[in-house]
């Protein structure tokens, strides 16, 4: 009898599993019909360490949560009609008067792009006029500020640049210049490994001693087998970078409701974790095709303590033998 019980935790011994890393976190997309699936990501064992949500405010779905166990990371994702407007910094500010320990943020979400294609698109002044207002204060106090994050096309870096210019003009006073503050670069980038490279590449040529944070990327609209060999170098070369300081996969929903390609997603059809998902959580492979439809268990998904406790099972049958 024991050893048919322990017979699916031998073979989830003998999957591969992905390798360990402080630097991965989570683009939080709740999911209102699945709200179940929002708690897979921080079971117990998970590598995900901070997420962000494309909003100010924490996610009440990880409101009983430490920020000590997953750091919320504010993001001002665009501007109001009203360019004095210092919501965003109203509200970090009350985060950290409560005890929240804020120690970065980040700025507008693809501001180069258009609004049709999840872009905040906004004009580089204007992107400016509400960085002095909302992130300079926040970094006089200490808090790590992290760049607009641009798209992965052309236009990016021009925008960045001219974003630069601008904020550093509005911050200068009479004839002495002075320039916006900032600690990292966030990236975005949906299309191959050599593209990815060379965006990343590009950003430390430009700026050769800033720390990058890939906040959304994957290779979209794949099969399968292309899907997951550029999931697994890129998660090599991040780990092995020591300037990549944090990034996040999208692909934290099910497959149907992917805009990226129905192979990306951490779940399939029915909320079970994909071999990426499992992978990226730090765990072994589960052999779930995205596109599947079979539903998780009835705990809603595979046991955290089953794929945690592969490695103690194994040598715990070692020894019996």
């Amino acid at each position: 009898m024991a050893s048919f019980a322990l017979a699916p935790i031998l073979l989830l011994a003998g999957l591969a599993s992905a390798s360990s890393s402080d630097k991965r976190g989570l683009v939080f997309t709740p999911n209102p019909n699945f709200p179940g699936d929002n708690q897979i990501w921080v079971q117990n064992g998970s590598d995900l360490t901070w997420y962000y949500n494309y909003q100010s405010q924490p996610s009440p779905a990880y409101a009983s949560i430490s920020q000590q166990q997953f750091e919320f990371v504010p993001m001002m994702w665009g501007v109001t009609d009203n360019l004095n407007d210092t919501t965003f910094l109203t509200q970090v500010k009350a985060l950290i008067d409560q005890g929240t320990n804020i120690t970065h943020v980040l700025g507008f979400n693809e501001p180069d792009g258009s609004t049709s294609n999840g872009g905040s698109d906004i004009e580089p002044r204007d992107a400016a006029q509400a960085w002095v207002l909302n992130f300079e204060p926040l970094g006089k106090m200490g808090i790590k500020l992290g760049l607009p994050a641009t798209t992965g096309g052309p236009d990016g870096l021009p925008w960045l640049k001219q974003f630069l210019a601008n904020c550093s003009d509005i911050v200068s006073t009479g004839s002495q210049k002075k320039n916006c503050t900032w600690d990292f670069v966030p990236v975005h980038w949906y299309d191959n490994f050599a593209g990815l490279a060379s965006l990343i590449g590009e950003r430390r040529a430009t700026w050769p001693d800033a720390d990058i944070w890939v906040t959304e990327y994957a290779f979209a609209n794949q099969d399968l087998e292309t899907t997951q060999e550029f999931f697994n170098q890129t998660l090599d070369y991040f780990d092995k970078l020591d300037y990549i300081a944090r990034y996040t996969y999208f692909g934290a929903f099910r497959s149907k409701t992917s805009n990226v390609g129905p192979n990306a997603s951490f779940l399939n059809n029915g909320g079970r974790l994909t071999d990426i998902g499992s992978w990226y959580l730090g765990f072994g492979a589960t052999n779930v095709k995205p596109t599947s439809t079979n539903a998780a268990s009835s705990t809603g998904i595979m046991s955290s303590w089953i794929i945690g406790g592969v490695g103690l099972m194994a040598v715990y049958m070692t020894r019996l033998m």
